[in-house]
């Protein structure tokens, strides 16, 4: 709930049904110093730790005298980080001291450019219960979302959460992905979120390569300001007629590009036709995205499946993205990365006939041969390299051994 002005703040959720999530109140003060009122379950055990939180935050932000009220339902340190400093700023603290909690997550090496990306799970990103354990659920990346699941008014606290969570979870190997609203207010999320190491920025509602070149740059500004020289990929989502029209001239837009996707609920409602289970009323917009991503050197991701009860028809319709070219989709529950995964592996006769075609194009090289031969069937050059990207997928999802040939 945003409430602000006046010396005024509160930020955090309230109610029974609150988890892993706290309320703060912060009425400023001229004098008197801090008045910290904690109501929690766990205040025998961590009531210390939060009141020491909740001071560093305030103390960065220069506020020394006022009333602040912390109602705990759980929240982790990152969290109650986030909510002391969205209210604290609601109420007008303008401090410039560094509010950000102490990082525990390393930065590990950059994300592979063209990394698998079957699955990317979206989180709203002022839910921070999701945020926990959601590495546990083994998707390929985690979106943090900062757009469309949160709600105008949360937009500056969520962008806090996010931050937050960048420093302190560990989401198990998964590549770690933000995606930002719609530009100008994305260039802010940017400013928040960059210099915390995110792998991968997902840009909304694209429909000029100079949104993609803005965002590029942006992200060159405060990695320079950093001093950073972590690379962020960037996947541009198409969600309009224009943008489908521009998708060739988007994906080049900038070297950091990584992958394309494609937003079917707004592109849909662009055209004023239903999205169906079926997606023929998609069916150019997809095709066309993927013959640009590839045309470009990069992944094809889709859409995701909204009906997270219909596990039959999401198998149908990750089934077909793989045939169309796509190399993954997004998801919106946990039980939709298991489905998605299984969909988009090659089956036990497509490896074992990408290996004897890999095998036989080894035994050319070293006989020194032009030609490769499988049998009586001659292999041509793009048979070969689909043949050898397929085997390389497959070790990477654990199909194949990696020390068998």
């Amino acid at each position: 709930m945003m409430s602000g002005g006046a010396g005024h703040g509160a930020a955090g959720p309230t109610g029974d049904d609150v988890r892993s999530d706290l309320h703060v109140e912060i009425e400023l003060a001229e004098k008197g110093g801090l008045q910290i009122e904690l109501d929690s379950r766990v205040a025998a055990l961590y009531g210390d730790s939060i009141r020491e939180t909740a001071e560093r935050v305030l103390g960065a932000l220069s506020v020394k005298h006022g009333r602040v009220a912390i109602d705990d339902k759980g929240g982790l340190p990152f969290t109650i980080a986030a909510r002391v400093e969205a209210a604290a700023r609601r109420a007008g603290a303008k401090g410039k001291g560094d509010p950000r909690p102490e990082r525990i997550v390393t930065r590990e090496g950059p994300a592979e450019r063209d990394r698998l990306r079957r699955s990317r799970l979206y989180l709203p990103g002022n839910q921070p219960k999701l945020m926990i354990n959601a590495g546990l659920h083994h998707p390929d990346g985690i979106i943090l979302d900062l757009e469309d699941s949160v709600h105008p008014d949360e937009k500056d606290a969520a962008r806090l959460i996010v931050r937050n969570a960048l420093r302190s979870v560990d989401f198990a190997g998964a590549e770690r992905m933000v995606r930002i609203n719609q530009l100008p207010l994305g260039l802010e999320d940017l400013k928040a979120v960059v210099p915390e190491g995110p792998d991968l920025i997902l840009v909304p509602k694209v429909e000029e390569a100079a949104q993609v070149e803005e965002v590029a740059e942006q992200i060159h500004d405060v990695r320079t300001k950093d001093g950073d020289n972590h690379p962020v990929w960037l996947m541009p989502i198409l969600e309009s007629a224009l943008g489908i029209e521009n998708a060739f001239a988007i994906a080049r837009a900038a070297d950091t590009i990584v992958a394309l996707t494609i937003g079917l609920e707004d592109y849909t409602a662009d055209l004023g036709v239903v999205k169906t289970t079926q997606g023929d009323e998609s069916l150019y917009a997809r095709t066309r995205l993927v013959n640009a991503a590839h045309a470009a050197g990069i992944q094809a991701i889709d859409s995701v499946y909204g009906d997270v009860g219909d596990t039959e028809g999401l198998v149908r319709w990750s089934q077909r993205s793989r045939a169309l070219g796509f190399e993954g989709m997004g998801c919106i529950h946990p039980r939709q990365i298991q489905p998605i995964h299984d969909a988009f592996a090659p089956s036990t006769e497509e490896i074992e006939k990408a290996l004897r075609i890999v095998s036989a194009f080894e035994e050319a090289q070293a006989e020194g041969l032009g030609v490769v031969r499988l049998g009586t069937k001659m292999i041509d050059p793009p048979v070969v390299l689909r043949a050898q990207r397929l085997v390389h997928n497959a070790r990477r999802m654990g199909l194949i051994p990696e020390d068998e040939s």
